[in-house]
């Protein structure tokens, strides 16, 4: 448009909100995620006894009427509702509002792994149990993983692009990285980004059971998602979501927004080896780094906080140790690093929008996270994974790492930015 400015090639951070198993809202979760809280506990959305895990993180604070008419709340699948609700905090936080032409220009890419795994299964019951006239209309737009996006766009009045990433576990961090890049060509000056997942129940808890890729320390569930520990047995599934505006960041100054955070690199990478295990030499973890660190422009040792991936499998955690190592050198050692699904578990879709988001905040406060449970560090898993208890110390450049079933590897990089 002639009275804006144009694309500046910059893309920042003007917004966020959160829907997590550690509360939903920045000012809940980011406090209890600081200090080393479990959000791991058995699992209440059915009964687990048949399963052979019976833990989960889950949102237990979460009413989708405080974000939804009634009628809507009751019946749309709960990953579209926490899309809802994270994407209008995140555009309260941002003071952005895209009325008339400014509503074309701001779209919407919000990702789910999995998408209405649940309304799915409902329906299935139905069906089963009284022939495909019960089925409910609503199943095939519930379901497809892109009604986040869609409803979001709706419901906000977006009308620019509005569209979904679906990368398993890292959905949410494609999903940023697609509209850094959106905004960066051109094509709209605002985008709202991030993933949302809502996986615990029957089909889904089956499945990951049957894969033994889940922990079953079900007797002490907020020690069972222990990252880099050599104890660890497998990965707690978990549920929510996280939104990001962002913004051309001469729109934004222009505007007069508060920026957050600049995003300034993003890399990702194919593994070509196995749908659910990666790759034995993590190159294709170690390839997406190296690309985020290329396209910001920086090197190694301008990383002060990794993010890491750590999903609390034996594979994942020793070979992104391997790949940090690989794509850091001598820095490696130096960064410290830690996994917050040790505290809120693997949200899977949206896993790489939340812990993008965490590493904004921590640039913000000077606070790292800490990786809680690590008792006994793996040999093989030898980094600084700042164990059990938060650091507080400034910095000004995050790195957060999401690989997927599939062999999708992503990394995004962000910067702090001077008020």
């Amino acid at each position: 448009m002639t009275d804006r400015p144009g694309p500046s090639g910059r893309v920042v951070v003007t917004g966020v909100g959160a829907v997590t198993p550690l509360g939903t809202g920045i000012a809940t979760f980011w406090p209890r995620l600081t200090a080393g809280e479990s959000a791991v506990d058995r699992i209440t959305l059915l009964d687990p006894s048949d399963f052979t895990t019976h833990i989960a993180a889950e949102v237990k604070d979460f009413n989708p009427e405080d974000w939804l008419d009634r009628k809507e709340a009751r019946r749309i699948d709960r990953f579209i509702a926490f899309a809802v609700a994270a994407a209008r905090m995140a555009m309260d936080d941002s003071g952005l509002k895209p009325e008339g032409e400014l509503a074309e220009e701001t779209g919407v890419l919000i990702g789910s792994g999995i998408g209405g795994l649940t309304f799915l299964g409902e329906q299935f019951r139905r069906q089963i149990e009284g022939g495909p006239s019960k089925v409910s209309p609503f199943l095939v737009p519930y379901m497809i993983p892109d009604m986040a996006s869609g409803y979001v766009s709706i419901l906000q009045g977006l009308k620019g692009p509005n569209t979904c990433v679906v990368t398993a576990c890292s959905t949410g961090a494609n999903a940023i990285g697609d509209a850094y890049h959106i905004i960066k060509r051109g094509d709209a000056v605002a985008m709202l980004a991030g993933g949302t997942e809502a996986p615990i129940n029957e089909i889904g808890l089956a499945g990951f059971c049957s894969a033994r890729a889940m922990s079953t320390r079900n007797d002490d569930p907020q020690r069972a998602s222990r990252p880099f520990d050599v104890d660890r047995d497998g990965f707690v599934i978990a549920e929510g979501a996280a939104v990001l505006v962002l913004e051309d960041y001469a729109f934004a100054k222009a505007r007069g927004a508060k920026i957050i955070a600049e995003v300034v690199g993003y890399g990702m990478s194919g593994d070509a080896y196995h749908i659910t295990a990666p790759d034995p030499e993590a190159d294709g973890a170690y390839r997406s780094m190296r690309m985020a660190l290329r396209s910001a422009g920086m090197q190694p040792a301008d990383v002060g906080y990794i993010n890491a991936h750590g999903t609390s499998t034996q594979l994942n955690d020793r070979l992104e140790t391997k790949a940090i190592k690989r794509a850091f050198g001598e820095h490696a050692a130096h960064i410290p690093i830690s996994s917050t699904k040790s505290m809120i578990g693997h949200t899977l879709g949206a896993a790489g929008a939340i812990e993008a988001l965490i590493c904004i905040l921590a640039m913000r406060d000077g606070i790292l996270p800490p990786t809680i449970n690590l008792e006994n560090p793996d040999p093989d898993c030898d980094l600084d994974y700042i164990p059990n208890v938060a650091r507080k110390t400034p910095v000004d450049v995050t790195l957060s790492n999401s690989f997927g079933f599939g062999g999708h590897n992503v990394s995004v990089i962000f910067k702090a930015v001077e008020a």
